[in-house]
């Protein structure tokens, strides 16, 4: 019985909403595997904390952006289900953490409300679609890419095509050649440009494709110099097409798009979405580009009464308020409005900050807030005469730090906070690092050449490979005790224009040391670089091994302290303790659960059928004869790692042998999918095959359960 009311407008999110209650339900009463349920709720945004019996949820801002409303309705709900804590993440989501697994569908009810998702902000999907933070008023943009990112997210959104993916799918637009949305080490990267044709304007993006951070990062390629805008979705569905049906399921740490490419060749990875096309949905798909319009300003004339006693004079003589202006604020294309860039510490802005930043939105700026790449925020047109009032308010609440995107501003995950995979502390040394510069290096808030991230392990959520100095999380062994150790990482960051750097892994230091690598690399610099030569210039001058050499005492390990074997934020000594990663979900090779997933999707084939979306129903059909094909091999003993790869197994072990008939052999049979158009008929065809092919496998099945008895 349902626990709670929703009365959502939506009912297909109604429905998503009381069906994971009850799939919660059948869960605790042990009806769903452990495994199977987990990825369930991956794509359902709910992530397995390292604190056993808790939650993280992941809550989805396509291109990070939120409304007043929406930004106060999660509050509402980080207070009454989680700690009163708002985590902006590198992804533009937004976090909360130790949340009741039984109380996720009443919370993702209430976010429901005001239109906010977290369906397939975790697990084997395309993931939250990100840009540019200051996308629609970048004085060079070619053109607003916030409602391109709006429609990317809104077709892949519970798209039958990217629900059971072999690994996560990013794709990020940045605004302009700037690129600071990273498409460089992203699956999809888009760039906007334009070009005159026949004396009209013509949209579209460089489409950047096959990058990806981690343990093995890996820079994009050019899949495209120029692609018309009504090109880059139907282009990016057989990209997810082809990386459905090739990737690999098996060994998680190479089934990664990038792996793919490597493995095909980017020229045949390339011809098969090309082939892929006569079976795309959409040939052709026009964005509506007033579906995410430019927000009014706020009202002229309504500060209020407790603003209006301000010294304005006063607030601007400050060196604050300079450093402020000069690193927080820029001016927007739109003549005579500003944008406001909020430092947030470490991504964490507690429910009762969130409050108060609500009514200095309202009274100063348009409704419309971005969450930033660095885990900060971004207000939008500010009028320049109001600056004074909105510093002073940000200030009375802690939120007016200048050095927005600076040296001393650190991005870092939660790391072993709360995530399982974190090996050792990234918020800790990240706030000893923001105090080092803090106070021995103040200039640095005016600096943007260089840029410091810190992940707890490898994988890269903060996107330490992909800046100046980087950090990721490890440890180090001294006789038979273990310290938390920092991996440095130097050389790495933006170029432009889909250009990327991936940072050097240079040598590793106990985690204690971390301020003293900073302090040694900053002076340095300081002392030997030429007059306006970028960090990264330098580096690549000096190389490697330089600056191996120069940090190489802080990696001595015959002059530890105790303090050496605790980690920042800890009083103990450490001790590595990863559990099961969760951030790309799992493998489930169970028969029976298979057989229940055909089923499922047979079932969904029907009902997207049924609402006449014919391409939906032909891919649940797929999908289905897809698991119905891995469920018999797992009784030979065949363990496949693709779907490609299921269904030449399948023609050698079921087929060849004549313990299933069929007309043509399975590759050709399932490959159907390529081969038409997305039609009624062939749908209703499609669709038979595939209940057919099922009834014939699972009859296989029990002939063989009874052969054994």
């Amino acid at each position: 019985m349902q626990s709670f009311r929703t009365e959502l407008e939506n009912p297909l999110v109604e429905k998503e909403i009381i069906d994971l209650e009850k799939k919660i339900a059948l869960f605790r009463e042990g009806k769903i595997h452990d495994e199977k349920f987990r990825s369930l709720r991956l794509v359902r945004g709910i992530y397995g904390q390292r604190q056993p019996g808790v939650q993280m949820i992941r809550i989805k801002l396509p291109f990070g952006k939120m409304t007043v409303k929406q930004m106060l309705r999660i509050a509402d709900v980080s207070d009454e289900y989680a700690t009163g804590n708002m985590h902006l993440t590198t992804r533009q989501d937004v976090q909360i953490h130790f949340v009741s697994l039984d109380k996720t569908p009443e919370l993702w009810a209430k976010l429901a409300h005001d239109d906010i998702t977290i369906r397939e902000a975790c697990g084997n999907t395309v993931r939250n679609v990100t840009a540019s933070a200051n996308a629609g008023i970048d004085p060079e943009e070619p053109f607003d890419v916030s409602p391109y990112a709006d429609a990317m997210f809104r077709y892949f959104l519970r798209n039958s095509i990217s629900q059971e993916l072999g690994r996560k799918f990013k794709i990020a637009f940045s605004s302009s050649d700037k690129d600071t949305g990273f498409t460089f080490m992203h699956d999809i990267g888009l760039i906007p440009k334009v070009k005159i044709e026949n004396g009209k304007e013509v949209r579209g993006f460089k489409v950047m494709l096959g990058g990806g951070l981690g343990a093995q990062p890996y820079l994009a390629f050019v899949a495209y110099e120029f692609l018309e805008e009504d090109k880059f979705i139907p282009f990016t569905e057989g990209v997810v097409r082809i990386f459905d049906r090739y990737g690999e399921r098996n060994r998680r740490h190479k089934a990664r798009l990038k792996f793919l490419i490597e493995e095909l060749g980017f020229e045949t990875f390339m011809e098969l979405v090309a082939q892929e096309q006569k079976a795309l949905k959409n040939k052709s798909f026009q964005v509506d580009t007033t579906a995410v319009g430019q927000p009014e300003p706020a009202p002229e004339n309504n500060i209020p009464e407790s603003a209006k006693s301000l010294d304005i004079a006063q607030v601007t003589a400050t060196k604050k308020y300079k450093d402020w202006y000069a690193t927080n604020v820029f001016e927007q294309k739109q003549k005579g409005f500003y944008g406001v860039q909020i430092k947030v510490h470490l991504g964490d802005i507690p429910t009762v900050i969130v409050r108060k930043l609500a009514p200095i939105v309202e009274t100063y700026a348009a409704d419309d807030v971005r969450v930033t790449v660095n885990q900060g925020l971004l207000l939008k047109y500010v009028r320049p005469k109001y600056l004074p009032y909105v510093f002073a308010a940000l200030d009375e609440i802690g939120l007016a730090e200048p050095g927005f995107d600076s040296t001393a501003d650190v991005t870092a995950c939660p790391g072993t906070d709360t995530c399982n995979l974190a090996i050792s502390s990234s918020t800790g040394i990240s706030a000893e690092l923001e105090r080092v510069m803090n106070e021995e290096y103040p200039d640095l808030i005016h600096n943007q050449d260089i840029k410091i991230k810190i992940s707890g392990c490898m994988n890269g959520c903060a996107q330490h490979s992909a800046c100046q100095i980087g950090f990721h999380g490890s440890s180090v062994k001294k006789g038979a005790a273990v310290l938390p150790a920092l991996q440095v990482m130097l050389g790495g960051g933006i170029e432009g224009n889909g250009i990327g750097s991936i940072g050097d892994k240079v040598i590793k230091v106990p985690s204690r040391r971390g301020p003293d690598v900073l302090r040694w690399l900053i002076n340095d610099y300081e002392a030997n670089a030429a007059d306006g030569e970028y960090f990264n210039n330098y580096y690549r001058r000096q190389g490697k091994d330089y600056f191996y050499k120069l940090l190489k005492p802080l990696a001595n390990l015959d002059n530890l302290s105790p303090l050496d074997y605790v980690d920042w934020g800890k009083t103990e000594n450490f001790e590595t303790a990863i559990g099961v990663g969760e951030c790309a979900g799992v493998v489930i090779d169970l028969v029976s659960t298979l057989f229940y997933e055909s089923e499922e999707k047979l079932a969904w084939a029907k009902e997207a059928f049924e609402l006449q979306a014919y391409a939906d129903s032909i891919y649940h059909s797929y999908a289905a004869m897809v698991s119905s094909a891995k469920a018999f091999l797992l009784t030979q003993n065949v363990n496949c790692n693709s779907q490609h790869g299921i269904m030449k197994d399948f023609d050698t072990h079921a087929v060849q042998t004549g313990t299933i008939t069929l007309p043509t052999d399975f590759k050709t049979y399932i490959l159907q999918i390529n081969e038409n158009e997305p039609s009624e008929a062939f749908a209703t065809s499609y669709m038979q095959d595939a209940i057919r092919f099922h009834e014939q496998v699972v009859a296989a099945r029990q002939r063989m359960i009874m052969q054994e008895a």
